[in-house]
């Protein structure tokens, strides 16, 4: 499988030549795993190859997918159709501080709507967004698991409890 340049992915083409010793930790990383000439079997590691590779390059555009589709002979569909099934994996780039806040019931009960609000407008971002600085994104989760806690922000892996608006500019100056 190889692209044929038939979509927009010359500039992601370039992820994967500008980072080799990235596209080298992927390619050992699948290289360990015992895949063989049984795409059902080799399925079963699509999951954790492509949490390695979001982890190596923070997001997953075309030409990692397809990279990963090959190596594990599979089509691009269907790593596509995990990616886009699963809220953790995404295909476009992300900041270096990842915002989501949970809008989970009770969260969303607690006022969570109005946190993320707040967010927008101190961030000027809508949600789903990076700035273009590429410090901050946006985002919501459905839920986070830590109800006890409503409502919930999570920035990257810290999670910050019990969010009210006035902690916004808290949350983001923890960032700087």
């Amino acid at each position: 499988m190889s692209c044929t340049n038939c979509c927009d992915c010359d500039k992601e083409l370039d992820l994967l030549a500008q980072f080799p010793e990235k596209r080298a930790e992927l390619e050992a990383y699948i290289a360990s795993l015992p895949l063989s000439d049984d795409r059902e079997k080799n399925r079963g590691y699509l999951i954790q190859s492509l949490h390695k590779a979001q982890e190596i390059f923070t997001y997953l555009p075309e030409s990692v997918q397809l990279f990963v589709a090959d190596r594990l002979n599979l089509h691009l569909s269907e790593v596509y159709g995990v990616i886009s099934f699963y809220s953790f994996f995404t295909d476009t780039p992300v900041g270096d501080y990842k915002i989501n806040v949970c809008t989970g019931t009770a969260c969303f009960v607690k006022g969570a709507g109005a946190i993320l609000d707040e967010f927008k407008r101190y961030l000027n971002l809508e949600e789903g967004e990076t700035a273009e600085d590429g410090k901050f994104s946006l985002g919501g989760l459905r839920c986070v698991g830590a109800c006890s806690l409503a409502p919930v922000v999570m920035v990257n892996d810290k999670v910050y409890g019990n969010v009210t608006k006035q902690m916004v500019p808290e949350i983001i100056n923890d960032c700087e």
